[in-house]
């Protein structure tokens, strides 16, 4: 979005949260229960007044578990697409990855380019709501150096059993440094529908996601953060890009040296109990309808479609010929893989209690086709799959279970699988919940480690052996002591990987990854809490896998109400520290992070941040300074916010960061 088009699109927006902010003033979210945010008698959740005969509730596509909206305000990473263990690139928007360590556990066909994953709205995280009055949120934060985000949601039903949700999120940043704007547009539709006899249920899902961000390949030299010629960090030379004048202006990005992806999913999932049983709850006016059922099928139809490009209108001849093998370098450098896939599955689910609906047996076949386009060519493939299913929520919540499992017969990924198996039983309300479980895929590599793909101009010929990953893990949830203790285990064999700027390979020796990690709410006083979240992770065996060994995130603050009945605030400090590695490389032009042995990265202090948030009723906002460690007195720039961490080598992170953020969430 640019130019004209994206100035009327701003202008309407904003008109469009101002004539929100008059409607909420007359629809104030006070008539929930427990709305506040606080910890109320009701809890930290949107809850509903009979009286007002208001209820919003949600579930997810794979679950029949209703849910509330969470109004709680002490995590701003809620609002946030980044989570607290993510680094970017310098620029909300720009590539980005996990400080933890989390292999790839999908069997079957998979593009291969996850780099930009975060911003990418996905079907696992989409809703289906049931309310009985509309109910929008209108979310906008802004920050240092234009950077913006903007998020509307709007849900309502069409009627008693018919619900459907519009979202719509815009990132913008022109970034600190060089050539590393970014430009996201994300939308979600989702509508749930049930029958009134609730024997048939339909859900439709429309995700699109175009993502534009300027590559700037880092810095040329190191030492150019410490000369008082680049006090300002947008004129510091970049090795790729050419050379922009910095615009305020959010909507003027054009990325000529950058990252575009384009991705969309459509799905129609209906589903219509064969056998169950027939009740009703007869009320003073109605008779509400109910079925349990005993057996179910169900038809999936997605269509998803993928591009990838990668553009350079201006290429510095010395950037690609050194680093990706050029023997010369034209005039413009285009890549680009277009792929589409199609799916038909078709399941059957049998329900051994009718009463618990969180209890069944699931058993499919999934028909799979595939079209590619590359630069040079295109390509069709196809895959049929059985998969299942068993669950066991009991109706007691002592014990939940859940097993599956899904094999390709036949066609590319043949032979690809996984099983997964999870057990949680709680001990008691005083010991919490134990869970254990066990993992194993193995699985094709992705289109990126493929030769015939754009991108894959270093992938040797030949091809690779399936990717194998056994995976044990184990958690002991303690509420009441507000702990959770994790350990996780990977063994690792044939694990793909980048060794440079282009030239994909493949460990044949296994190896193994060990975490042990540490989530602990301590209770300083009544008001004053102490959150911190204590990763540890160590690799046995030679293995192209670098991670820091100790991760942490920390929030220590005031969370209350301060004596004002409506008022619910939490202010504090955060901090982010992780130990020193060597932390992979980043190749713009084939969209990967890659191993790197030669650059320790190491934080000269850790992030520390402050934070300001409230709520008044249904309005919240977020007040945050980032990265104060970058604050020093030097005698070449006098003060300033000019000691740059470092994230992956050649890419600084930004000085101070400041972001204010305001959510208003209303009910028509």
């Amino acid at each position: 979005m640019k130019g004209r088009s994206g100035i009327r699109v701003s202008l309407v927006g904003m008109l469009f949260i101002l004539s929100c902010f008059t409607a909420q003033s007359q629809n104030p979210l006070s008539r929930f229960k427990g709305m506040g945010g606080g910890r109320s008698k009701t809890g930290d959740s949107l809850q509903h007044r009979v009286d007002d005969t208001i209820t919003i509730n949600f579930r997810y596509l794979d679950s029949s578990r209703l849910q509330k909206i969470d109004s709680s305000i002490y995590d701003f990473y809620q609002r946030y697409p980044l989570p607290a263990t993510f680094i970017d690139l310098g620029n909300l928007g720009n590539a980005a990855h996990d400080l933890v360590f989390h292999p790839l556990m999908k069997p079957g066909w998979d593009p291969g380019w996850h780099a930009y994953d975060p911003y990418i709205f996905t079907m696992d995280e989409t809703k289906f709501f049931n309310t009985t009055k509309p109910y929008s949120e209108l979310g906008y934060i802004i920050g240092t150096k234009a950077e913006q985000m903007i998020n509307v949601i709007h849900t309502q039903n069409i009627n008693r059993n018919w619900n459907a949700l519009f979202q719509y999120r815009l990132i913008n940043s022109p970034g600190q440094f060089n050539n590393q704007s970014t430009n996201h547009n994300n939308y979600r539709f989702s509508s749930w529908y049930a029958s009134k006899n609730k024997r048939y249920q339909a859900f439709l899902v429309l995700l699109g996601s175009k993502l534009q961000s300027a590559e700037n390949g880092g810095i040329r030299n190191i030492s150019d953060l410490e000369s008082p010629v680049y006090a300002n960090r947008y004129s510091v030379p970049t090795k790729i890009g050419a050379s922009n004048v910095f615009s305020n202006n959010p909507f003027g990005v054009e990325v000529t040296t950058g990252t575009h992806y384009t991705l969309a999913t459509y799905m129609l999932r209906q589903q219509y109990d064969i056998i169950g049983k027939k009740d009703s709850i007869v009320t003073d006016s109605t008779v509400i309808p109910l079925f349990y059922p005993r057996f179910r099928a169900e038809y999936t139809l997605s269509y998803q479609t993928y591009h990838y490009r990668y553009l350079d209108d201006n290429p510095d001849t010395t950037y690609y010929i050194q680093n990706l093998n050029f023997i010369a370098t034209p005039d413009t450098i285009k890549l680009g893989d277009t792929w589409h896939n199609l799916s038909n599955d078709f399941s059957l689910y049998s329900f051994p209690d009718a009463k618990n609906p969180q209890q069944f047996v699931k058993a499919g076949i999934t028909f799979q086709s595939l079209h590619g386009n590359y630069d040079a060519g295109e390509r069709s493939l196809y895959n049929i799959s059985l998969h299942g299913e068993y669950r066991n929520k009991t109706r007691n919540k002592k014990w939940d279970i859940e097993a599956l499992g899904n094999f390709y017969l036949s066609g590319y990924n043949a032979g690809d699988y996984n099983a997964y198996i999870s057990l949680q039983r709680q001990i008691s309300k005083n010991l919490g919940f134990l869970r254990a479980g066990f993992e194993n895929v193995s699985r094709t590599l992705s289109s990126a480690w493929n030769e015939e793909s754009s991108f894959g101009f270093g992938v040797p010929p030949g091809f690779f052996k399936k990717e194998n990953v056994i995976h044990l893990f184990g958690s002991i949830d303690q509420p009441k002591l507000g702990l959770r203790l994790n350990a996780d285990y990977y063994l690792l064999n044939n694990y793909p990987y980048f060794q440079n700027y282009y030239e994909a390979a493949q460990e044949s020796n296994p190896f193994n990854i060990l975490q042990i990690s540490a989530d602990k709410v301590i209770h300083v006083s009544r008001r004053w809490v102490l959150r911190t979240k204590l990763i540890l992770q160590q690799r046995a065996g030679n293995s192209p896998v670098n991670i820091p060994l100790f991760v942490t995130h920390n929030q220590f603050g005031y969370e209350g109400k301060l004596g004002f009945k409506n008022l619910v605030i939490a202010f504090g400090v955060e901090l982010r520290y992780y130990s020193p590695y060597k932390a992979d490389g980043y190749s713009p032009v084939v969209g990967q992070f890659f191993t790197q042995t030669e650059t320790t990265i190491k934080q000269k202090l850790p992030d520390i941040g402050a934070y300001v948030n409230f709520r008044i009723r249904s309005f919240a906002a977020y007040v945050r300074t980032e990265n104060l460690n970058t604050m020093q007195v030097s005698k070449a720039y006098g003060f300033g916010f000019t000691n740059n961490n470092f994230v992956a080598p050649d890419y600084p992170s930004p000085g101070l960061r400041i972001r204010v953020g305001i959510f208003w969430s209303f009910v028509n």
